[in-house]
């Protein structure tokens, strides 16, 4: 099928609405935290905990990715599965042995937050314990899905999960009988739990058809465990750093001026911005979906994502340099016009955000295509140092307020990750045939 803006657009679609959708359950708690008692502090421990959160699920984030580039054949969908489940279980174990031993309180004690915020965001993590291995088994499923052009189950997914979302924090929210952070926990918790037996369901008329018909379906694709563990280890790794970076910066902007006003606004702000992010994060997948065989799909794949990053900016800008702003901060998010006035700058400081994450998505599939997964870590990696200097520049100089500070390193650190895979342009640009796979 020739590769074309409309069936980019047509297959791409469903996935932008699904993180569209997921996009919105970040500003939802937040501005129904914003709404209970106790705002600030529950905002913050909200931020906290959502951070560790993400660190937790991080190893198992690449498993949508490696699922549509591996999945070919019943072997590779069983060990692709077996490897899913290994992977689920340990990061269960590893969430479970750091917060019911002593690590907790010491990685916490380092935020130097109030003893009120370590103790509710220690509640909400035990409320999360869900997230990870749902989100595990949910990315496997979805990347079942998209492999198989099945977009539009991913979006109803979504759509379920947002309404389990939204129900439980608002259930919450009525009662008024959990603090603000542990409603937003239990929110998210039941939200992605629900997706996963959707998408699980959704998932089995394509596995019983693999199943069932194996001699269509690459029969002599053979996939190894130790092929998919170096596949995946870059990927994982990759995850892990930039998620674990989050900590980094909360860490940080605890010790900049305004550490309570800045842990507040940042998720609020980063709800907002991730509105926009995840048009690039939603085409990733497509990419490596629709690249073909022999890169036939590369042109117009390149285009479309130029165009994506050029529009999304448009839109943003004519947003957080206008009234609409203050709108979505105050009337939407529930924050005091304090609050919103001290949001103003650091989100404008992240405009070229959503634009730059698009054109990494672009080149973070590029790299997964021609197997060089190694370089996204490399990227990854430059974009967390870049963050850490700027945080420890601007703890020292300590000019600006931490939410200031903050986006301006995460901007810097996005640009830079960009900057070096562009540069290595020369090993990700499509070159040969990558219908044999080597070292399989």
């Amino acid at each position: 099928m020739h590769t074309t803006h409309k069936s980019i657009l047509r297959f791409w679609s469903p996935l932008a609405m699904t993180w569209l959708l997921m996009a919105a359950e970040g500003p939802i708690i937040a501005a129904i935290i914003a709404r209970m008692a106790e705002p600030k502090i529950n905002l913050a421990s909200y931020g906290i905990a959502f951070a560790f959160a993400l660190i937790f699920e991080a190893p198992v984030i690449m498993l949508m990715s490696a699922t549509v580039a591996l999945v070919k054949n019943p072997a590779s969908y069983l060990k692709m599965l077996t490897f899913t489940r290994v992977l689920n279980w340990t990061v269960l174990a590893i969430n479970l042995l750091v917060l019911f031993t002593p690590a907790f309180e010491h990685v916490i004690s380092l935020l130097e937050v109030p003893r009120k915020v370590e103790a509710l965001t220690y509640d909400a993590l035990l409320l999360l314990l869900p997230w990870p291995i749902a989100i595990g088994y949910r990315r496997f499923y979805q990347g079942i899905l998209i492999k198989y052009k099945q977009t539009r189950k991913v979006a109803w997914g979504t759509m379920i999960r947002l309404v389990f979302m939204f129900t439980s924090c608002y259930t919450a929210y009525y009662l008024n009988e959990l603090p603000g952070v542990s409603a937003g926990a239990i929110a998210l918790s039941a939200g992605v739990v629900s997706e996963c037996i959707f998408v699980f369901f959704a998932s089995r008329p394509i596995v019983r058809a693999l199943m069932t018909y194996p001699q269509d379906q690459a029969p002599d694709y053979v996939l190894s465990y130790p092929f998919i563990l170096r596949f995946c280890y870059p990927l994982a790794l990759t995850s892990f750093i930039g998620l674990a970076v989050q900590p980094f910066v909360t860490f940080f902007v605890g010790m900049c001026r305004s550490p309570l006003e800045s842990l507040a606004v940042l998720p609020v702000i980063n709800s907002f911005i991730f509105i926009f992010k995840c048009v690039g994060l939603s085409y990733q997948e497509v990419v490596i979906a629709l690249i073909g065989e022999n890169f036939e799909g590369y042109p117009a794949l390149r285009s479309f994502s130029y165009s994506l990053a050029a529009i999304f900016t448009f839109i943003l800008v004519f947003i957080v340099f206008t009234p609409i702003a203050d709108f979505w901060f105050e009337v939407l998010s529930g924050l005091s016009p304090e609050l919103s006035a001290f949001a103003r700058t650091p989100l404008r400081i992240m405009t070229f955000v959503p634009a730059l994450t698009i054109i990494l998505c672009w080149q973070r599939a590029m790299a997964i295509n021609t197997r060089n997964n190694i370089l996204i870590t490399y990227a990854v990696g430059i974009e967390c140092s870049i963050i850490v200097l700027g945080m420890s520049i601007g703890v020292y100089f300590d000019w600006f307020p931490g939410a200031v500070i903050a986006c301006a390193s995460l901007s810097l650190g996005r640009l830079g990750s960009c900057l070096f895979l562009a540069n290595q342009k020369a090993r990700i640009a499509p070159r040969y045939d990558s219908s044999a796979i080597q070292g399989v």
